[in-house]
């Protein structure tokens, strides 16, 4: 049955990979961006008139009720990696998510999903995971219901990891391993992310849960940065990076418009971003996540020496 379903953030890394999915499934769909003119791409997933986006912000809660009047379900894909003016880790992890809770509830919006991330914890180090678990508590309180979901690293074509280290890796004769590059990941494809939440969406069951979406596969920082330069054919120095030398680097360029590396996400790539034991995952909801060495290929040979359509080699 198709249902009418709004993704707060829907033209973002996972979103438009989720609207493709909804889109295909026959659902009607609002996409909800600050900037309605930077979701027009998403309409060609759909048949016309499928696809709508529509002007909300998290920060003006007045903006929220006209995207959710006669919707169905609400997926809350907002996130934002650095803090600038407005867009803080509080304003939207924290209280936007509240202020959309409190409006999906008093729409009588059916399901909620929440999007959240691995790692998430009143503990954290990082104010981006601390914010990011709030949030759910946030949300859970006006809407008991919801569903949080927490993935783990997101791989594909539009990730900020992947794509951020082989662009260093086109100018740089060195990458940095903050701490040596221990941490671990698990990366976890998009595709597979997206097709989580298509599937929570569809299963009231569900309602209440909590999941941990990672890959099938363990990673340290710096396997992680091998595979990245054997796929795209660099040789390039994995230098260690101590704490400290990391951080005055990170004051630096958070200085920047866009910042390729700040304090904060220092303090992320110090943290392990791993499953927890006993955690609901994709097996769950009868998934079998795919690995990453089969998606890297798929988008990262614009890297290479040469450019997409040179042979794969070493530069």
């Amino acid at each position: 049955m198709a249902k009418v379903i709004t993704l707060f953030g829907g033209s973002g890394f996972v979103g438009r990979h989720l609207a493709g999915r909804l889109a295909k499934a026959g659902h009607i769909l609002r996409i909800a961006v600050r900037h309605p003119e930077s979701a027009k791409f998403l309409r060609p997933l759909g048949e016309v008139g499928q696809i709508t986006p529509m002007a909300a912000d998290l920060t003006v809660p007045a903006s929220l009720p006209p995207a959710l009047a006669g919707a169905d379900q609400v997926v809350n894909l907002v996130a934002v990696l650095h803090e600038k003016g407005r867009q803080s880790f509080a304003a939207l992890h924290v209280e936007g998510a509240r202020q959309l809770a409190l409006a999906a509830r008093a729409a009588g919006i059916g399901d909620f999903v929440q999007v959240s991330a691995l790692g998430a914890a009143p503990d954290a180090e990082a104010d981006y995971a601390r914010s990011k678990f709030a949030g759910e508590g946030a949300v859970r309180a006006a809407f008991p219901e919801a569903i949080v979901v927490r993935p783990s690293l997101i791989v594909g074509p539009e990730d900020g990891f992947f794509n951020r280290f082989g662009a260093m890796a086109q100018i740089s004769p060195v990458l940095p391993l903050i701490d040596g590059g221990r941490t671990l990941f698990q990366p976890t494809y998009v595709g597979d992310v997206a097709e989580a939440i298509a599937r929570l969406l569809a299963d009231p069951e569900q309602r209440g849960r909590t999941f941990e979406l990672a890959g099938p596969r363990t990673y340290s920082f710096r396997q992680l940065l091998e595979l990245l330069l054997k796929e795209i054919g660099r040789k390039r120095l994995l230098l260690p990076v101590p704490g400290p030398l990391a951080w005055i680097q990170a004051s630096a360029l958070e200085l920047l418009p866009k910042p390729p590396l700040t304090r904060d996400q220092i303090r992320l790539l110090r943290r392990d971003n791993v499953m927890q034991p006993g955690a609901l995952g994709y097996a769950a909801l009868g998934m079998a996540p795919q690995a990453i060495e089969p998606i890297l290929p798929t988008y990262l040979d614009r890297y290479r020496p040469g450019g997409r359509f040179a042979q794969s080699g070493r530069a």
